[in-house]
């Protein structure tokens, strides 16, 4: 799998994705191979209706499922974030600090099959609400199974270098809430940009080109930042070790100038792009994008 780049296509009309796909076929020579569906719920915490317990805001959860992965992201808005501690924490007091709160502002992580989400939900009894509760009277079950919207549509090939995604955004109701389009450069695993918001002029141009030529049509990219994705995936015990790790090589100099010190040396890590993380961060921009639009 290769760099991703996404875009909505807001005000896309009822045969949006009809007209994508004709000029997919007839000006790009893109070969259809395969659906692109994805479903998204979204939860609230109900720690305020616990006798004694004063929550100032409710915390929010977002479980977007593709395929057989489901991708969670957990909120605390009155929760600080990394860089906030890291910015009130003094000079060579970062690792001390890091540890001081108990969580932090997003959690977000990958869990499977889809639906041990809501088992382990019923198990331990948690307090989440469905934020869309279906009609179902008073069955407990109700709680975890309204499903917020999906996202339906069909994914192209262009050649041997590009996948692209289109789909409609269709709320639970059947309304159709414009489309969204991801297109993937698999040659690249990773395309560092250096625009501040991450775009990639190379994605942009081809989302762009796919797009019918339909007046007043209202896109918007999505897009994250490296420093933005990298605090929402961090991890805060592999950071404090890599910390006394690194203060326990200053404190034991060697002065042997024959002397080898392999901790500097960078450990390989799996690349943002690339199976599992690649629908990761795809999955993060994707619940961002809805989120902004007030449709979870």
């Amino acid at each position: 799998m290769g760099f991703t780049g996404l875009a909505r296509w807001l005000n896309a009309p009822p045969t949006g994705l009809q007209l994508v796909r004709d000029n997919l076929v007839l000006n790009h020579n893109a070969q259809i191979c395969g659906k692109w569906y994805l479903s998204v719920k979204s939860y609230r915490s109900q720690l305020g209706q616990i006798h004694g317990y004063q929550a100032p805001t409710e915390r929010n959860m977002y479980a977007l499922t593709l395929e057989e992965n489901v991708f969670i992201l957990l909120e605390d808005p009155t929760a600080p974030s990394r860089a906030d501690v890291l910015a009130a924490a003094p000079p060579g007091q970062e690792a001390v600090y890091l540890q001081s709160p108990s969580h932090y502002r997003n959690t977000f992580l990958t869990v499977k099959p889809p639906g041990a989400l809501e088992q382990l939900m019923a198990q331990i009894k948690a307090r989440w609400v469905s934020v869309r509760q279906p009609s179902a009277g008073n069955n407990p079950r109700s709680q975890t199974s309204g499903q917020q919207l999906i996202i339906d549509g069909h994914t192209f090939s262009i050649g041997t270098d590009w996948l692209v995604r289109i789909g409609n955004v269709i709320l639970a109701g059947g309304a159709v809430k414009g489309m969204l389009l991801e297109a993937e450069y698999l040659p690249l695993p990773k395309l560092h940009s250096e625009i501040a918001d991450g775009t990639s002029e190379l994605l942009s141009n081809l989302l762009t080109s796919i797009l019918p030529n339909i007046r007043d049509a209202k896109t918007v990219a999505v897009t994250i930042s490296d420093a933005q994705w990298e605090d929402v995936l961090w991890d805060r015990e592999e950071e404090l070790k890599s910390m006394n790790a690194k203060n326990a090589r200053t404190n034991t100099q060697n002065d042997d100038p024959f002397a080898w010190d392999s901790g500097d040396a960078v450990e390989w890590k799996q690349g943002d792009w690339v199976g599992v993380d690649r629908d990761q961060r795809s999955a993060f921009l994707i619940v961002g994008a809805l989120r902004s639009e007030g449709l979870l």
